[in-house]
């Protein structure tokens, strides 16, 4: 997964910060070899009782489904803004009340987004025990110190 993700170069990161250091999530998420084992790795690192599945909406969606696929546990996927149409939902698929949820994100640079994912999910009624990161750019500490339990199949702290 790393080393298929890994490039060098000059990139800007959703932070805003320049790095010379890019992960490319779609290297390994649109490959079926690497998406498998990585499913296989976050599966290991759910929370304990997890009976939900989530991820913000995104590229995240394909992890989510892949980790469905390795375990059998159903999806829910949380939208950036609720539908402007149909149900209207901000929240997709079924959150049973105080499910045991275990939110996933491919590559974590600031942890906002899953945060943000992380508090709708809490009030549509999900209990988000864990957040797992296929990969940790810096993201799993500011999720810590909101309060969250993370986990992640690699941490990568580039120096730049």
């Amino acid at each position: 997964m790393v080393e298929a993700s890994e490039l060098h170069g000059s990139f800007v990161l959703s932070s805003g910060r320049t790095s010379s250091v890019y992960f490319d999530k779609f290297r390994f998420l649109t490959r079926a070899d690497l998406l498998r084992d990585v499913a296989h790795a976050v599966a290991e690192l759910l929370a304990p009782g997890t009976a939900l599945l989530g991820a913000p909406e995104g590229a995240a969606m394909l992890l989510v489904a892949a980790v469905s696929l390795e375990t059998g546990l159903p999806v829910t996927v949380v939208r950036k803004q609720p539908k402007e149409y149909g149900t209207r939902a901000q929240v997709e698929g079924v959150v049973e009340a105080g499910a045991v949820t275990t939110l996933l994100e491919d590559v974590s640079t600031t942890g906002h987004q899953v945060q943000r994912a992380a508090e709708i999910l809490a009030e549509a009624g999900a209990d988000v025990r864990r957040i797992v990161l296929a990969i940790d750019r810096g993201g799993a500490d500011h999720l810590r110190d909101a309060g969250y339990d993370v986990g992640a199949v690699a941490v990568l702290r580039p120096s730049d």
